[in-house]
């Protein structure tokens, strides 16, 4: 576990505080400093920010509860009781009367795509059509609002809830818009289906072939029916306009403003892997942060792509400042169960024959251990997207191929998603100090269907959660917004109930595999914050650490699992400064 720091009582922490602080004390200097004679420190300044009557869950074993924190210069310099924290009072302190009200270190949501998740909270909405024909009316709808020429895009449409469960097609989509462009995604990211003028405007036809870890769909003829599966995704949308930097810039801002509003207080925003957009984010993050306006904190990690770029410049992991940060670099090993592009051991059982693709991140494989094997050499930190079975291993091999080139130390490597797992991997992945990075709600999406695909066996080892823990893996939480919601209570009742959306089972699906609630709360906060470097810094409610932290309108601790997402923000700070209020 990541090492912990008992706080000292309030008192002698006052006393010391005001050295501390004007130096910019690091927490073990501050610890240091606190723990020294009272009567050789001046008299500490009064807090900026006070928060009474709280139930405070800290994420602190060492002081798992308290009733109120004080919080100077953006940290926190205090966490105890009302009678300790009213002494940090002054003139200009803010006081705050949390009425008994649950309050918790603030969300780290470890797997986000910010500039997806801003887009769609203005596009045309299609995950919740529950048939083909809901699906394009929609479509056609949304193109009587754009002008002429502009493309239609994103909607995170969902077959699975259609009957008959068919991949829309060109055809489908060209009865009601044929005259203007349109590239559609599915709502897991790895598929794309466009209308006969989109697949003109690229260039596909019968005659173009699958780019490498990609797949364009066709009929019996031959014909591509419109469907454009991961790289073959590429193929359309090299053709779509950019955005502009103005553009970028309020989705990126939509984004943010809404995290702050569900109580995520740092987002890792993980590279769909094109690079160019990947440095077009970037240079709006930076952007913010030179102004001042993030209004929560970003660890950015661009494609693997951008190995060499990082190296020769000397950034590092983590390199940065409290609000923004990069040096992690995203890579994919594969796509989807949902658009069965997830790489398998076994074909899928409803696809014989079939058993996935490995993504282009890694063919051919002697130039992805490469690049890894570089992007270590230069302390940057490894993400890797992996789903299926064999997309895991394949990642782990390479991993492990890296280590006994690169020697041993602290790497903190992630898989993303890590989500069907071959039962020799769970030690595999504790041998090489590999973080599973994983999303709850997705167990509670595809259990509505994944057993078709794969199967009971490969499915009980599905977001294994429990059999991670067990094996000494740590977890950090997420979402992989837009593909699934932001909010965290969704978060927290998939992790605790494991509740199919589709109501199948109310009691889990593969019940042995729920977090209590204090574990999901663990690795959605300290365990995200681990994951990114930072977890001295924020990720619990413990002295010198970052002021984030959440109140919420019940109290999530004592609420029966099914009833945690009933829960909601009511205040959000960052570096204690209120950055969200419910109206």
């Amino acid at each position: 576990m990541p090492r912990q720091h008992p706080a000292p009582p309030a008192r002698t922490v006052r006393v010391a505080t005001a050295v501390a602080w004007l130096a910019m004390s690091s927490l073990p200097a501050l610890a240091a400093r606190a723990a020294g004679p009272a009567a050789a420190a001046p008299a500490a300044p009064a807090a900026d920010l006070v928060v009474l009557h709280a139930r405070v869950w800290t994420g602190n074993p060492a002081q798992p509860e308290a009733t109120a924190l004080a919080v100077l210069h953006e940290r926190l310099v205090a966490v105890g009781s009302d009678a300790e924290i009213r002494a940090w009072r002054g003139r200009g302190t803010v006081t705050v009367d949390a009425r008994g009200l649950r309050l918790v270190p603030g969300f780290d949501d470890a797997h986000t795509h910010v500039v997806g998740g801003g887009a769609l909270l203005t596009a045309v909405q299609l995950n919740d059509a529950t048939s083909a024909e809901e699906f394009v009316r929609r479509l056609a709808a949304r193109a009587g609002t754009l002008a002429p020429g502009q493309w239609l895009l994103d909607g995170n449409w969902d077959e699975t809830k259609w009957s008959p469960a068919a991949l829309p097609t060109r055809q489908l989509i060209d009865a009601r818009v044929p005259d203007r462009p349109v590239a559609v995604s599915r709502y897991d990211g790895h598929m794309i289906v466009v209308n006969s003028l989109a697949l003109r405007l690229a260039g596909i036809t019968a005659a173009t072939r699958d780019p490498v870890g990609g797949e364009i769909v066709r009929d019996a003829a031959g014909e591509p029916t419109g469907a454009l599966k991961d790289a073959a995704q590429d193929l359309v949308m090299k053709v779509v306009p950019k955005p502009s930097h103005a553009e970028r810039r309020a989705t990126i801002e939509r984004a943010l403003k809404y995290a702050a509003s569900v109580g995520v207080t740092s987002l890792q925003d993980m590279s769909d892997s094109n690079l160019d957009d990947d440095y077009a984010t970037l240079a709006v993050y930076t952007e913010l942060a030179g102004e001042g306006r993030l209004p929560v904190r970003v660890y950015a990690a661009p494609s693997i792509r951008a190995t060499d770029d990082l190296a020769r410049l000397g950034i590092r992991r983590a390199f940065g400042g409290p609000f923004l940060r990069i040096g992690a670099l995203k890579s994919f090993a594969d796509g989807s169960v949902g658009s069965r592009t997830a790489y398998f051991f076994d074909d899928f059982d409803d696809s014989p024959g079939h058993r996935g693709l490995l993504s282009d991140n890694v063919q051919p494989l002697a130039e992805a251990t490469e690049r890894m094997v570089r992007a270590d050499a230069a302390g940057l930190q490894l993400c890797t997207h992996a789903i299926g079975d064999a997309g895991i291993s394949t990642i782990l091999d390479l991993y492990a191929e890296v280590v006994r080139r690169n020697g041993a130390h602290e790497r903190r490597w992630r898989i993303e998603h890590a989500q069907h797992m071959a039962a020799r991997d769970f030690d595999r992945f504790r041998e090489l100090g590999v973080i599973a990075s994983v999303q709850p709600y997705h167990a509670i999406d595809d259990g509505r269907w994944v057993e078709a695909r794969i199967g009971h066996d490969r499915s009980s080892r599905t977001y294994a959660f429990r059999t991670f823990l067990e094996h000494g893996v740590r977890l950090a939480l997420g979402t992989d917004w837009p593909v699934a919601p932001l909010d965290p209570m969704q978060t927290l009742y998939a992790a605790t109930t494991r509740a199919t959306l589709d109501g199948k089972h109310p009691e889990g699906w593969f019940a042995e595999q729920k977090l209590t609630i204090t574990e999901a709360l663990s690795a959605y906060t300290l365990g995200s914050a681990y994951a990114e470097f930072q977890d001295r810094d924020k990720g619990s409610l413990e002295v010198g650490k970052l002021a984030d932290f959440v109140l919420l309108s019940a109290d999530i601790l004592t609420l029966p699992p099914a009833r945690i997402r009933e829960a909601r923000v009511l205040k959000t700070w960052v570096g204690g400064r209120l950055v969200y209020e419910a109206r």
